[in-house]
């Protein structure tokens, strides 16, 4: 589990010294190809602690007819000793093209480009030679949908270090990426058929909406402020319901991006997280929480500079709790990901859920795509588990964060240097990879007789001519036939350098003076 060790803290042995012993006494990791595993193999003992609800009333028609993939059942035979197996279709690893993987990785905490990298690979038969728990003769093969037993092992350990859910039956499935995982979990909770309609906040994910569509689902959009997704506003909504007013039943699920919102940046704390969850008990509301951005929780901007602490305990109780964390009843189905915080092109993530839930998306996953790819595991695994550990990849995220911090001041910065202020707003965002800049249309000259959405493109054109490029609002806005009279642009300091995020923003100025005819 890697070989970056904390210290022990006042004598106390550290979250990662009971990890380890807890492995240590459970013996060496034995999986092969198709491996059947889940949570429960993994996770600490319950403590006591209650099971989550029953959630079939929520699960659509199509979920609750998915019978569980036979042939994969049928690899649960495969670990009884001496068995030879003339069963499934899983092709030789004698006839993989690939005899060893080599990677050059940082070695924990140093993660700069410059500093002195680390030589790993992964061979075909590590586990037959003892040389590792995993091996590209499994990974390389075909796998159960919820991933394989060593990665599964790996997010296990990761989401009870970092959420400790407060009921026994929680388990992960791995998954391909969120926006999958998303398609995947409004099938299994909504149906067309029923009228099922879903809330989220009033400007949302893009693909999200583009995911619903399709599927006949509606999406309403419930009011924001500086903190995302307002209680009383949503507890309205649903008791205020009209079916055929709005043609759609009473939601009965909540899509929601609680840390760095896309596209506000808006991050909720944990009393608005608590409200939230409360108005989703009384209304008996499924919660999908996707959290890509958990993890770039930031200090405030232009806050005291103090020196960050390099414990990585502190780095844990800095972050806001998860809807996970709270979650008595398991009515939450969390999605997380490698994309924002390692490489997006591994399309690697994963759900935490109950059970019961769990099963529902596996049945899914068996026959959409069989689960996650083996490269983008194992190397994952190679990475994360043998060679940085636990601790080590909360490192790596405690550096991540710095480094956005770092990306965010300098944005804001520039936009309290070239915007004009009595047009343009914005509140410095605390998580994520976006800054929300509020448009005033009625500064323009041309407003009412203009409307905003032409107000928009024109401003969005001009900055284009310009040479650069900012989402328009409207994009983002859950119901776009409704009236809005305000005008935003998502900015993303992602991935730009910090000499062409101040050329940006200049070259925007001066598309949004122009338009407003401002000196």
């Amino acid at each position: 589990m890697g070989d970056c060790a904390e210290l022990q803290h006042n004598g106390v042995p550290s979250i990662f010294d009971v990890l380890r012993e807890r492995r240590a006494k459970a013996g060496k990791l034995v999986a092969g190809v198709a491996a059947v595993s889940d949570s429960d193999m993994f996770k600490a003992p319950s403590d006591g602690k209650p099971k989550a609800k029953d959630w079939t009333s929520h699960l659509s028609p199509e979920s609750q007819l998915r019978p569980p993939c036979i042939l994969k059942q049928a690899s649960g035979y495969l670990k009884l000793p001496g068995m030879i197996s003339l069963g499934g279709g899983f092709p030789s690893s004698e006839y993989f093209p690939y005899s060893e993987i080599s990677m050059r990785v940082p070695t924990a905490p140093n993660f700069a480009e410059s500093d002195p990298t680390q030589l790993v690979s992964i061979g075909k038969h590590d586990i037959r030679d003892g040389t590792s728990e995993y091996d590209l003769s499994v990974a390389l093969n075909y796998g159960q949908a919820t991933g394989s037993a060593q990665m599964t092992r790996f997010i296990t350990e990761h989401t009870e270090l970092m959420f400790n859910p407060p009921y026994a039956d929680w388990q992960i499935c791995m998954t391909v990426g969120s926006t999958s995982a998303l398609e995947q979990t409004v099938r299994m909770l909504c149906d067309v058929n029923r009228k099922d309609s879903i809330l989220t906040e009033e400007y949302t994910f893009a693909t999200a909406l583009e995911t619903l569509l399709p599927l006949g689902i509606k999406a309403f959009g419930v009011q924001m402020d500086s903190e995302g997704l307002l209680p009383a506003s949503m507890d309205r909504i649903l008791s205020e319901w009209n079916e055929v007013a709005r043609g759609a039943r009473k939601p009965h699920v909540l899509y929601t991006v609680p840390s760095g919102q896309n596209p506000t940046g808006a991050t909720q704390s944990l009393q608005r997280r608590r409200e939230i969850y409360a108005v989703c008990q009384k209304h008996d509301i499924y919660i999908i929480e996707d959290e890509p951005y958990y993890y770039i929780q930031m200090p405030a901007y232009k806050a005291a500079a103090e020196p960050p602490s390099t414990r990585v305990e502190d780095f844990l109780t800095q972050l806001v709790p998860a809807y996970l964390s709270i979650d008595t009843d398991g009515r939450v189905l969390r999605m997380d990901s490698f994309s924002k915080v390692l490489v997006p092109g591994s399309r690697l993530g994963w759900i935490t859920a109950s059970a019961q839930i769990v099963q529902r998306y596996q049945r899914h996953a068996e026959v959409a795509n069989q689960g996650p790819s083996g490269f983008s595991q194992i190397m994952l695994w190679k990475l994360l588990d043998e060679t940085w550990g636990h601790e080590g990849y909360l490192r790596w995220l405690m550096d991540l964060r710095s480094q956005y911090t770092s990306r965010r001041n300098m944005l804001l910065s520039v936009c309290d240097e070239f915007l004009p202020r009595d047009v343009v707003s914005w509140t410095p965002p605390s998580s994520g990879m976006f800054l929300w800049l509020k448009v005033d249309p009625s500064k323009h000259p041309e407003y009412p007789q203009r409307s905003v959405l032409d107000i928009e493109e024109e401003i969005f054109l001009n900055a284009i001519d310009n040479g650069v490029l900012c989402a328009r609002g409207s994009w983002f806005r859950t119901e776009p036939g409704t009236s809005s009279n305000e005008i935003f642009f998502r900015a993303t300091y992602a991935s730009a350098s910090e000499e062409a995020m101040g050329t940006a923003i200049q070259r925007l100025s001066l598309a949004i003076r122009k338009s407003f005819q401002l000196a």
